[in-house]
């Protein structure tokens, strides 16, 4: 706690000057000279337009964090003083080729005088009249000590006739709640009653605001009954994560479900704090452009005519996907873009294609090996080490069987002959054998799923370790409903080289992959990473002050999450929207979220207890392992770097809460931290609030596991599953397609006769349309992609002096090098022959936990880079 005891004259950058004011000699004589000082403050604006905003219509005045007014109760506050312009730098980040944009960072400073015994600076109040908002990148405060004192703002700046507020901003000095200065006090607590606001009212631009709400905005019954959904959350048959509350009116025809915002002006509340920078909001355009480019730039003479068929070819479908060549839009593609984006981005786009400057990139994959995605290693690989490598489980009873007891169909005998030597028994026991199981969640909804078009099964895929490390597939049980839950329709398909067999099991693949894809983006991405984090950041922004040390601590890693959740909501799990288009559950794609989120639990989603529940680790008591666990697998790159990752993060988390709370007493007493935790259970998981699996939130223990389970997700486990998937397969539908259009035609049927006369032109039309493919294609070339201003684990903090503590900078600075060490092991290990999971046919590197940032110049191949956000 900072001392109360005035300073002589230690002010700031508010750099100061002092001025003796002149003695007056008929003035009283008890009265002594009145000393004034200058401080001079310093602000960083980044420009979302061409003009600056002019400095008179911005003014600051700065409230002491050490001296108390006795008039109000709070710090001194002095009078306001306004910018005034000092310089700019440009700042440009081009978009693959599509012409560069250019953004601005303003320099403003200030003159504010003050009495000497005004005390130490420690927060600001900032005003702005004009109509234009801005965004405050920063401000820096140096003491007449030379100390600087700084300030991360990183928020917009809205105009004072729609906030009716001043916005203030705290130092970087942390403090828990028994512990801030009495200058602050009180301005903490007004500053989170602001921000919790009182659940009533629509939201609106430039809010600050943070209620909850249920996911009642995805349907659209005013558009007809085939808009309906259930509202998400709030009830036993569809429990869900709460989302951040808007306030729209309600629809007519269905009176629990909001009215949807415009679509085309990508226009949905989030609060002013949670919106993209000036930098992402010019690269989320410039990547939506690309992404439509894409969309529209392929190989066919003639798309209309041709979008609604079939490729008739593997060459047909890499000749679009390496080709250069662009085709001038149509106006029937015109007509439905106008649709989907804003007429602004219409322009650019015509341009772009116009210009010849956009063409489909070729992911690595394809580009090292064009059909590696045929080969069964490769496929086992993937299963392990590709794109989505957290689904894969240790099979522990043979045969599997689902929850109402029915048995799989698989028989011993037939996988016995593919042990290469083992019995089956004995490789159970070894740990041998591991399965892909995509079978008891889509059982329930098949019926309904393949009543609309599409063809889908569940599965299961069964694989045995080799020796040699590498996962080799042994079948591939495809399943249908039967009359009752407990009777169910299985096919077995089985590894072959050539002949009819090879062919059956390369669309059995196609099955299994296409299962895959909807875990991957709306399970394990959408529901494990983005909607269950949402409650978290919502909680932190409402109960932690920016001044506590867990907000400090967790904030980076928050970064955009609930702006991208937003748009998600508007534009790709809404109905109609793009991923009930692309994936084949359709308009039950978040009604199965659902039935997933009612199994999902907190304290099983660190990475230690994930292995662990999955089979693939055992645990160890072994003190001098500080994972407390011990890997199954000795070439499981997501594993052994995940666990490196996890035990650095860890130990961080762990000295940094140590700084702050010297026992547990210390961490029952912080009350805002406690309304935070039971928040965040009792409201915003409040679905699962009963559940036992709930830490409690009293000793420090279970502060450092659950804080380093939720950086876990928000980070490495977050790049895992977003950003690799452009370099794997982001590109090659043949080898993760969203949906099939066929069934496997069984033998004796007229089906089957077309399947044997041409199997891959009966494969090509089990593939979805070129449309949606391109569709697909290009929205994992946006989901994938680095934003200019993205924030890595290696760089987790936006500035050298983003805490107003030198010990815990210290301890921050020895975690970057723990990062570093974790880089070249990496490095290390890809080099390493004997790991044969870490390149795979390709011959493609493991990178995708390297933490490291790439330079913002060069991101030909660094997606599978990120650590975080």
């Amino acid at each position: 706690m900072e001392a109360t005891k005035r300073p002589s004259s230690c002010i700031s950058k508010w750099q100061y000057s002092s001025t003796k004011s002149k003695i007056v000699n008929n003035f009283n004589p008890v009265c002594q000279a009145v000393q004034k000082l200058t401080l001079k403050g310093k602000f960083l604006i980044i420009l979302d337009q061409k003009k600056s905003v002019p400095g008179k219509f911005i003014s600051v005045q700065i409230y002491s964090g050490t001296e108390v007014d006795p008039n109000t109760g709070k710090g001194w506050l002095s009078e306001k003083a306004y910018f005034k312009e000092c310089g700019s730098k440009n700042h440009h980040h081009g978009k693959d080729n599509v012409e560069d944009t250019q953004t601005k960072i303003k320099t403003y400073k200030v003159k504010v005088h003050v009495d000497s015994h005004f005390g130490t600076p420690r927060a600001f109040l900032i005003q702005n009249k004009h109509k234009k908002k801005f965004y405050l990148l920063s401000a820096s405060i140096e003491t007449c000590t030379n100390r600087i004192i700084h300030f991360d703002c990183n928020s917009w700046i809205y105009s004072i006739k729609k906030t009716k507020f001043d916005r203030l901003f705290f130092s970087n000095r942390c403090y828990l709640p028994s512990q801030t200065p009495r200058a602050l006090l009180e301005l903490r607590n007004e500053e989170l009653d602001k921000l919790k606001g009182n659940g009533t009212g629509e939201r609106i631009e430039g809010d600050r605001v943070y209620d909850y709400d249920y996911y009642n905005d995805l349907g659209d019954p005013d558009k007809g009954l085939e808009h309906f959904r259930p509202i998400l959350g709030g009830s036993r048959l569809y429990p869900y994560p709460r989302r951040v509350r808007t306030g729209r009116k309600h629809s007519t025809a269905g009176p629990s479900t909001e009215i949807r915002p415009q679509a085309t002006k990508f226009d949905i509340y989030v609060p002013s704090d949670e919106i993209f920078s000036p930098n992402k909001l010019k690269d989320l355009k410039s990547n939506s452009i690309n992404a439509i480019v894409h969309l529209l730039s392929s190989k066919t003479e003639s798309l209309p005519q041709q979008s609604s068929r079939s490729f008739q070819s593997f060459e047909e479908i890499l000749g679009m996907i390496s080709s250069n060549r662009n085709q001038t839009i149509e106006g029937w593609i015109r007509d439905n873009l106008k649709k989907l984006v804003p007429n602004d981005y219409l322009k650019e786009i015509t341009h772009a294609i116009k210009e010849n400057h956009q063409h489909v990139p070729t992911t690595q994959i394809i580009y090292e090996n064009e059909w590696a995605w045929n080969d069964d290693m490769e496929f086992g690989r993937q299963i392990l080490a590709g794109t989505h490598p957290v689904r894969i489980q240790c099979l522990m009873t043979f045969p599997p069987q689902n929850k109402y007891g029915v048995q799989s169909s698989i028989e011993q005998s037939i996988i016995e002959q593919m042990l290469e030597g083992w019995a089956l028994t004995q490789a159970l026991e070894q740990g041998r054998i591991f399965m892909l199981d995509h079978h008891d969640y889509l059982m329930p909804y098949l019926n309904r799923i393949n009543a609309n078009g599409v063809c889908a099964y569940a599965s299961r895929t069964l694989l045995f370790l080799r020796s040699d490390g590498m996962l080799k597939p042994l079948t591939i049980e495809l399943s249908l409903p039967g009359p009752s839950l407990a009777l169910e329709v299985h096919r077995i398909f089985l590894p072959s080289k050539q002949g009819t067999q090879a062919a059956l099991w390369q669309l059995a693949k196609a099955h299994v992959l296409a299962n895959e894809a909807f875990y991957h983006l709306l399970v394990s991405h959408w529901l494990y990473t983005h909607a269950v984090v949402e409650p978290f950041i919502i909680a932190t922004k409402r109960r932690l002050s920016v001044m506590h040390p867990i907000h400090k601590i967790l904030n980076p890693h928050f970064k955009d999450t609930m702006h991208i959740n937003a748009l998600t909501r508007l534009i790709l799990i809404n109905s109609g929207g793009i991923l009930e288009k692309l994936l084949f559950p359709g308009e039950t794609c978040m009604q199965i979220t659902c039935d997933l989120y009612k199994d999902w639990k907190f304290t099983e989603q660190g990475l230690p207890a994930d292995l662990i529940k999955r089979g693939m680790a055992v645990e160890d008591t072994d003190e001098n392992n500080p994972t407390g666990i011990q890997l199954l697998m000795l070439d499981y790159p997501y594993a052994i770097e995940g666990l490196e990752i996890w035990t650095a993060i860890k130990s961080w988390v762990n000295d940094f809460c140590s700084l702050f709370y010297k026992d547990d007493e210390a961490i029952i007493a912080d009350v805002e931290l406690q309304a935070w935790w039971s928040e965040i259970r009792f409201i915003g998981h409040g679905d699962n609030h009963n559940e036992t699996w709930w830490y409690q939130m009293t000793t420090l223990s279970n502060l450092v596991e659950a804080l380093t389970t939720l950086i876990w997700i928000a980070s490495a486990r977050q790049a895992v599953i977003n950003h690799q998937k452009r370099t794997q397969n982001g590109n090659y539908q043949t080898y993760y397609p969203t949906l099939c259009k066929k069934f496997i035609p069984l033998e004796g049927t007229v089906e089957f006769g077309e399947f044997l006369k041409d199997p891959d032109k009966f494969f090509m039309k089990m593939l979805p349309y070129r449309f949606e493919i391109s569709l697909g294609l290009a929205l994992v070339n946006l989901l994938s992609k680095n934003a200019y201003d993205e924030v890595y684990l290696l760089r987790c903090q936006p500035s050298h002096g983003w805490i107003d503590n030198e010990i815990v900078q210290n301890r921050f600075a020895e975690f970057k090098e723990e990062l570093k060490e974790i880089q070249i092991r990496i490095l290390q290990r890809n080099k390493d022959p004997k790991l044969k999971n870490r390149r795979g046919s390709a011959k493609i590197d493991h990178n995708i936990l390297y933490p490291k940032m790439p330079s913002s110049g060069s991101r030909r191949w660094n997606h599978g880079k990120r650590s975080v956000l």
